[in-house]
C-alpha cells in the first residue's frame, strides 16, 4: 500500500493541474482580467510611493492612476493610428493589392491549394478589419473591467500586507511576503526592459524604413513596437506586413528582400542581443519555456494570455523554486545559466 501512496499522489496531482486549467479557461471572463490587472498593478505600483514623497497619500493614487491613464491612452493612440494609416493605404493601392492577392492565389493554386479565389483581395481584407472592428467593443468592456480592478487594487496593496500580519506567524509571513516581493520585482523588470526594448525596435525599425524610402515608415515602427510586446512570436510577425508592402510598393523581389532581411537583422539583434544583455539573469526562461508559456497561455486566454504569458511564468517559476517537490519544474522552464542557479 505504501508503494502505491506516490504514484496516487502524482495522479491527484496530474488531475488537480487539469481541472485548474479548465476552470481557467471556463472562467476567462473574471480570472484574465484579475491576472491581467495583478500584472499591471505590480508593474505600476513604485510610482505609488514616489509620489507619496511630494502628495498625501489619497493624492499619490489619484497621481498613479493618471499615470496608467495616459500610459493606456497613448497605446490606444498608436493602434488607432496605425490602424487608420493602414485603411488608408489599402484604398489607396486597392489595384496593386488585389493584384498582388492574385499572384499570390494563382501561385498557391499552381501547388495544388485549390479553392482559394484569385480575385476581391481587396474585400477580403477589408472584411477581416470589419470583423475585427465589430469585436473592438468587446474589448473595450474587458479594458474596463481590468481598470475597474487596477483602481480598486491598488489601495488594497497596503492594507494585504497589514491582514496578512495579523494572520500568519513571523516565519511565514515573511517568506510569504519575499516571494511576493520577488515575483512584483521580476514583473516591473520584465515591463520596464520589454518596455524599452519595443521603444528601441520601434525607433529602429522606422529608421530602416526611411533610410530604404519605405512607405509609412512611422506605421512599420509603431507595429513593431507594439507586437514586441509579445515575445519570439510578436517579433516574427513585425517582420512580415512592411515586407509585403514592400512587393507592392517596389514591384521588385530584390527591394522586398532588403526590406525582409533589414527587419529581421534588427529583430535578432535586439531580441537576442540587447534584451538578455538589459535583462539579465533574474528572469531567464529558456526560448523552449517562452515558445511554451505563449502557446499555452494563448490556448488558455487568447492574446491577452499571450501578452502576460510571460510574467505569469516567471511567477510560477519563483513560487516552484520555495518548495521540494516542484522545484524540478522551476529548473525545466529556466535557462541553463539560471537553472544551474537555482536551489
Amino acid at each position: 500500500m505504501a508503494e502505491l501512496n506516490p504514484i496516487r499522489n502524482r495522479m491527484l496531482a496530474v488531475i488537480t493541474v487539469l481541472l485548474v486549467v479548465a476552470g481557467l479557461r471556463a472562467s476567462y471572463a473574471v480570472t484574465m482580467p484579475l491576472a491581467a490587472a495583478i500584472v499591471i498593478v505590480a508593474a505600476i505600483w513604485p510610482i505609488k510611493p514616489w509620489l507619496d514623497g511630494a502628495l498625501p497619500s489619497k493624492i499619490s493614487y489619484l497621481g498613479t492612476i493618471l499615470v496608467l491613464l495616459l500610459i493606456s491612452v497613448g497605446f490606444i493612440g498608436a493602434v488607432y493610428f496605425s490602424a487608420a494609416q493602414v485603411v488608408r493605404a489599402l484604398a489607396e493601392k486597392q489595384d496593386q493589392f488585389n493584384n498582388l492577392y492574385g499572384s499570390l492565389t494563382d501561385w498557391a493554386a499552381q501547388w495544388g491549394f485549390e479553392g482559394i479565389p484569385g480575385q476581391q483581395g481587396y474585400a477580403r481584407l477589408i472584411n477581416f478589419g470589419q470583423t475585427v472592428l465589430a469585436n473592438a467593443y468587446t474589448v473595450f468592456v474587458y479594458l474596463g473591467f481590468i481598470a475597474l480592478l487596477v483602481v480598486l487594487g491598488l489601495p488594497e496593496v497596503p492594507a494585504l500586507r497589514l491582514k496578512l500580519q495579523g494572520a500568519l506567524s513571523a516565519t511565514d509571513r515573511r517568506e510569504l511576503i519575499d516571494t511576493v516581493d520577488e515575483i512584483a520585482g521580476k514583473i516591473r523588470q520584465y515591463v520596464g526592459v520589454t518596455a524599452l526594448t519595443s521603444v528601441i525596435t520601434g525607433v529602429a525599425s522606422a529608421l530602416w524604413a526611411l533610410t530604404i524610402g519605405l512607405e509609412l515608415a512611422l506605421v512599420w515602427g509603431t507595429l513593431n513596437f507594439l507586437l514586441n510586446f509579445i515575445p519570439l512570436i510578436g517579433n516574427i510577425i513585425g517582420i512580415i506586413p512592411p515586407t509585403l508592402y514592400a512587393i507592392v510598393q517596389f514591384q521588385s523581389l530584390t527591394m522586398s528582400l532588403i526590406v525582409f532581411f533589414g527587419f529581421a537583422a534588427l529583430q535578432i539583434a535586439i531580441s537576442n542581443f540587447l534584451y538578455p544583455a538589459l535583462q539579465g539573469r533574474s528572469l531567464s526562461l529558456s526560448p523552449v519555456a517562452i515558445v511554451m508559456a505563449l502557446a499555452f497561455w494563448g490556448w488558455v486566454w487568447g492574446i491577452a494570455g499571450a501578452l502576460i504569458a510571460v510574467p505569469l511564468t516567471s511567477a510560477l517559476v519563483i513560487i516552484c523554486e520555495h518548495f521540494r517537490s516542484t522545484e524540478w519544474v522551476a529548473r525545466l522552464l529556466s535557462s541553463p545559466g539560471k537553472a544551474g542557479d537555482s536551489r
